[in-house]
């Protein structure tokens, strides 16, 4: 997998449909980020504003934070009656940022409104998908880059998640910003070992850790913890964790979550450890919590599903992915996705949204290897795989069609994934 940022692979074919549209977007940054924006708002909006909660989580979410705004209490968390210790304190504050803005706006009942509560998950849903073109520019040409970055924004799971009240979306956002400067960084001290890697590349990492940690505690620091720990191991040699400046950054990390944090545990005595830890974090982990529970290989079946459309590309680029491991490219996106990925398989409970921070990396691998032409080998194959693109957008169109039939806005959150699966359905046909 190719490293090169400086030039676009060149086509000999004429630049047609979603092809030509690429080239256009990736002649420059600020287009690419316009067409990813865009698109993102495409399959973000429909039923943002319509759908009712629709999960349990979300509605606690946002009636936590809706007691926050009338308490005025902005370092507890309380759910009615009772303290809410499983998250930490980042997504109440984000969500009442977003109630006040809308207050101030003029929005009636702005503190009844779900699609308020809902502002911080579709911002961080774009602000992710613009980080992993951000972080696949690192690894591969502008146009790959954009490709990869379209992938995230049209998967099934991001497309939720963009529309729930909860802490998934933000905390994607965080885990691509830290996984982008460490990528980097590594990268950068493969290259050329005895380069200055500045301050500003840590600054990134270290500030994303701590959002990440005050969005939804230390899980983000396994993600950058297990691929820094893998990579070593793999190059047998950990020298370049010293570019990452962990002293200082973890020192940063303190300062930025540590008021917080003192201050919850001086207000509960001890109870939010006690539930956030004990009750929340370490029973998924022993045991499957509030009927969670899945065996090994229930992330992998699911993926097929949630990282539709751009999964069906997946099983076709995986071979190549493999034999390019030794790669330093690839060899970070495998230690990003590989041993968080076999962690969330071994514990017990287990929840969809769980693996969504590992998707960017099977993005930036597949367009990697689509764009290199490696998926071309054979033509019935690729034919192939536009009709699977194409079957299930049909499927999901009729169900658009249904629910406009019937009234119900639910057929607004499915048509966007039909016209993406369509459109990469014509990618993988021009290819």
């Amino acid at each position: 997998m190719s490293t090169a940022t400086t030039h676009a692979r060149q086509s000999l074919r004429p630049t047609l449909g979603l092809a030509g549209v690429l080239d256009y977007a990736g002649a420059s940054h600020r287009r690419a980020c316009g067409l990813l924006i865009v698109f993102s708002l495409i399959a973000f909006l429909p039923g943002f504003f319509q759908i009712p909660p629709v999960d349990r989580d979300e509605a606690r979410f946002a009636q936590a934070t809706k007691q926050m705004l009338e308490s005025g209490q902005y370092v507890d968390i309380r759910f009615q009656d009772e303290v809410r210790y499983k998250k930490p304190v980042g997504i109440y504050w984000l969500q009442a940022a977003a109630v006040k803005a809308g207050e101030a706006a003029g929005i009636p009942q702005a503190r009844t409104t779900i699609w308020l509560y809902r502002l911080p998950s579709l911002i961080g849903a774009i602000g992710a998908v613009l980080l992993t073109y951000w972080t696949a520019l690192a690894f591969v040409a502008r146009r790959t880059a954009l490709l990869a970055a379209l992938m995230m924004a049209s998967s099934v799971l991001l497309g939720v998640e963009a529309r729930l009240a909860k802490t998934d979306a933000v905390l994607l956002l965080t885990s691509v910003a830290a996984m982008g400067a460490m990528a980097r960084i590594y990268l950068m001290s493969r290259r050329t070992p005895d380069l200055a890697v500045g301050w500003r590349l840590p600054a990134i990492l270290w500030t994303a850790l701590a959002a990440g940690v005050l969005i939804k505690g230390p899980l983000i620091l396994m993600f950058v913890g297990l691929a820094a720990l893998a990579l070593s191991i793999a190059d047998r040699s950990g020298r370049w964790i010293w570019s990452l400046r962990p002293l200082a950054g973890f020192a940063w990390l303190i300062v930025l979550v540590l008021p917080w944090f003192a201050a919850i545990i001086a207000k509960s005595g001890g109870g939010f450890l006690a539930q956030s830890v004990g009750e929340d974090m370490l029973a998924k982990v022993i045991g499957g919590q509030e009927s969670h529970g899945a065996p090994p290989g229930y992330y992998f079946l699911l993926f097929w599903v949630t990282f539709w459309p751009g999964s069906v590309l997946a099983g076709l680029a995986a071979p190549r992915v493999w034999q390019a491991r030794h790669e330093p490219g690839a060899r970070f996106l495998l230690a990003w996705l590989l041993p968080s990925w076999a962690v969330f398989e071994a514990v017990i409970t287990k929840l969809p949204h769980y693996v969504l921070p590992l998707y960017p990396a099977i993005a930036i691998m597949i367009a990697g290897i689509l764009e290199g032409g490696g998926l071309v080998t054979k033509r019935w194959l690729v034919r192939g795989t536009a009709g699977w693109f194409v079957f299930p957008a049909a499927i999901a169109i009729g169900v658009v069609v249904i629910f406009i039939i019937v009234g119900r806005d639910l057929g607004f959150v499915a048509w966007p994934f039909a016209a993406a699966a369509a459109i990469f359905g014509l990618f993988a046909w021009w290819l």
